[in-house]
């Protein structure tokens, strides 16, 4: 059997997670963001082409000092992943969805830096989605098309269900085949428009418990 072509994945929330097991968040992003790494060592191993990751919802409560801390460590994790040869030598671009422009100062340095730094690369594509939302998503594809339509560039008749999608984060990618989904049984509207199709697997178990089987059973 081929390869799926885009595979979405979906963590679960780290901050709850901490909160249950009683485990400082410093503490737990090392294992976090080693998980994550080896998600996208994973990539390579099994040639998907597209892998998208649900690192953070926009949802969190942004002056939780968690949260900073996350960020902080994110911005780390960025940094080394911009030196890791599974990036740079496996040529592979990474796109960030969602309002990362309102993250920490630190973590906005380190994703420019990383996109800048891949932006030429086209073998394989990470997507990684961080303070993003699908719902906001779509609604912000709506304010760009209302705008057009304001301004007179565009007639009402014109939108459609495939313009609508040219105006996604996500539009220059083929709809995931497939979303894993780590924590509960529930749907995180990861992708949310372009997942009427996905086959949804549900991992059953938190991120932090993240096995190489995991993607290869999907």
């Amino acid at each position: 059997m081929a390869m799926l072509k885009h595979i979405a994945v979906s963590l679960d929330d780290i901050f709850s997670w901490c909160r249950k097991n009683n485990i400082g968040i410093a503490h737990a992003c090392r294992t976090y963001y080693r998980n994550v790494g080896n998600l996208l060592e994973m990539q390579d191993q099994l040639g998907i082409q597209v892998l998208t990751v649900y690192l953070l919802s926009d949802s969190v409560d942004k002056s939780a000092e968690d949260y900073l801390v996350f960020c902080n460590l994110m911005a780390d994790f960025f940094g080394e992943l911009q030196r890791s040869p599974s990036i740079a030598g496996r040529n592979v671009k990474i796109s960030v969805f969602g309002k990362w422009y309102t993250l920490p100062s630190k973590a906005i340095e380190s994703i420019k830096s990383m996109l800048e730094q891949t932006k030429g690369n086209e073998r394989l594509f990470l997507n990684l989605c961080v303070n993003y939302d699908g719902q906001e998503e779509i609604a912000d594809a709506f304010k760009l098309i209302a705008k057009q339509v304001e301004l007179g560039k565009l007639d009402p008749e014109m939108v459609t269900r495939e313009f609508i999608r040219e105006n996604l984060y996500s539009s220059y990618f083929p709809p995931p085949e497939a979303i894993l989904v780590y924590g509960e049984r529930r749907i995180s509207g990861l992708l949310l428009w372009d997942s009427v199709n996905s086959k949804i697997a549900f991992a059953d178990k938190s991120f932090m418990e993240f096995e190489e089987k995991d993607l290869e059973k999907i």
